[in-house]
């Protein structure tokens, strides 16, 4: 299952990668926010990301106005490697040598058609592993390091 959250602002976004996740018949949770009334990105990506982490979902897809600040947030939370991506080549490279478990796409900077794009890249590319695991325990280290303070 996936974790989905959007601020007002990747809203429309999250409504329509929404219908492509139904017409491949992959499982969510909506997390937020429900409509377009203004509303902060830090408020919806923290229950969306403790979903992942908990392992009550997968992944998350996450949306805001670039999906910068989205990605900002959800990377303040132990356990997520969140990527805000516009190009096929950084979603899928994301996957294979980061295993990132959160794509952040941005509703006033990337159109429908390609979000959709994006999505599946990442849905549908696994983790090399190998020597690309190394970096990841590098990062687990340092999220280590920082509650450790």
């Amino acid at each position: 299952m996936l974790a989905l959250a959007s601020d007002h602002g990747g809203f429309q976004l999250k409504q329509e990668v929404k219908k492509h996740l139904d017409a491949r018949g992959i499982a969510y949770k909506d997390f937020g926010c429900y409509e377009e009334s203004s509303c902060d990105y830090p408020d919806v990506a923290l229950p969306a990301c403790d979903a992942v982490v908990s392992g009550e979902c997968d992944k998350a897809l996450l949306f805001c106005g670039t999906g910068i600040g989205i990605s900002m947030a959800a990377n303040k939370v132990n356990g997520i490697r969140a990527c805000a991506c516009s190009d096929y080549f950084s979603a899928k490279y994301t996957r294979m040598h980061n295993d990132a478990n959160a794509l952040c796409l941005g509703g006033r900077v990337t159109g429908a058609g390609l979000a959709c794009e994006l999505v599946d890249i990442f849905l549908d590319t696994p983790f090399e592993g190998g020597r690309h695991q190394n970096r990841i325990d590098k990062i687990a280290a340092i999220e280590e390091r920082e509650r450790s303070k």
